[in-house]
């Protein structure tokens, strides 16, 4: 291989699949060794549950051009690919999931289609072969998304995507603590492409993205993304208010001139409650915006790495 061809970075942040790993680096080298080009993968354990370290260990010991990095807990998907992003020295940098759903042969589409002068180069998975939950969730959180930021996203797309240096350089400086990797790529508004790619099933083991931790990541999405909530609350508060003084005039109207009594509790005790839990609702929604504020201001680091493979070789290169 020519000393002058291309060093593709290849980022996989690894989660409940070590039995993948084996097979997942077998494609991904078969794959790029054909482009030709000069390659690193890079395996970043996010406190896999299955002790996914240890394979990626062997992995490394085997192959100098597999890196490691053991994260000292969970931080989650989009922190993972940020610590391994963060880690490349790549000239194009491929960001993939573990499971093999994203197929490792796809990548010679992605970076052909980048030769074409594309900064960003996007798999579009038409036919997803996930649960029907699960794309009709992400169906309903790009919808939601776009409705609050005012874009227009994909929901085919996900993170498998080929990154030229120069992206990959200014998605390290996005160090916010609310992260989509590929909602942050796209606002970068680099020239980018898509390009269908085959999508598998998962081979082992499941989605770690429940219900719950959809809707977190949802909410955490919308409000990082957009101050849209706050003005509908606003909006909403003006409605109410005009309505409650169109209603008043109306009893002003009835009483003094139809001579008609106001009637009493029942619409008292209604309209407190209502306005009462409009009022909580707001109040949750600003607190929301207050405590992503918060955790901005502490400055934490965005992961924290318990050891690399570099590490691990050259301890055992010494003794």
């Amino acid at each position: 291989m020519e000393q002058n061809s291309p060093l593709i970075s290849v980022v996989v942040p690894v989660y409940g699949c070590k039995t993948c790993l084996q097979e997942l680096c077998n494609r991904v080298v078969a794959t790029i060794e054909a482009i030709p080009a000069q390659f690193e993968i890079i395996l970043v354990n996010d406190a896999s549950p299955d002790d996914a370290w240890d394979t990626i260990k062997h992995l490394s010991r085997t192959d100098k051009r597999i890196k490691g990095m053991d994260l000292a807990r969970n931080f989650g998907q989009h922190h993972a690919i940020t610590a391994g992003l963060d880690y490349t020295s790549g000239d194009w940098v491929v960001v993939m999931d573990c499971d093999l759903q994203d197929r490792p042969e796809e990548i010679e589409k992605l970076y052909e289609k980048a030769m074409e002068g594309y900064d960003v180069v996007f798999g579009n998975r038409i036919e997803r072969q996930d649960r029907w939950m699960k794309r009709k969730s992400s169906q309903f959180f790009y919808r939601m998304y776009d409705y609050f930021t005012g874009r227009s996203s994909d929901h085919t797309i996900a993170n498998f995507s080929i990154n030229s240096k120069k992206v990959v350089e200014s998605f390290r400086r996005m160090r916010e603590q609310n992260r989509f990797f590929p909602l942050f790529i796209q606002w970068m508004g680099y020239k980018n492409a898509t390009v269908h790619v085959e999508h598998n099933a998962r081979k082992t083991g499941k989605t770690s993205y429940n219900l719950k931790k959809l809707i977190t990541l949802a909410t955490d999405a919308i409000i990082s993304q957009s101050n849209k909530p706050l003005r509908l609350s606003i909006q909403f508060g003006f409605l109410i208010a005009f309505a409650s003084f169109i209603y008043g005039v109306y009893l002003f109207a009835r009483y003094f001139f139809l001579a008609e009594p106001v009637q009493g509790w029942t619409s008292v005790m209604v309209s407190i409650y209502f306005i009462g839990g409009l009022i909580f609702f707001n109040i949750g929604v600003l607190g929301l915006y207050i405590g992503k504020v918060f955790n901005e201001t502490k400055g934490r680091p965005l992961y924290l790495i318990r050891e690399t493979t570099d590490e691990c070789n050259d301890i055992d290169e010494k003794s």
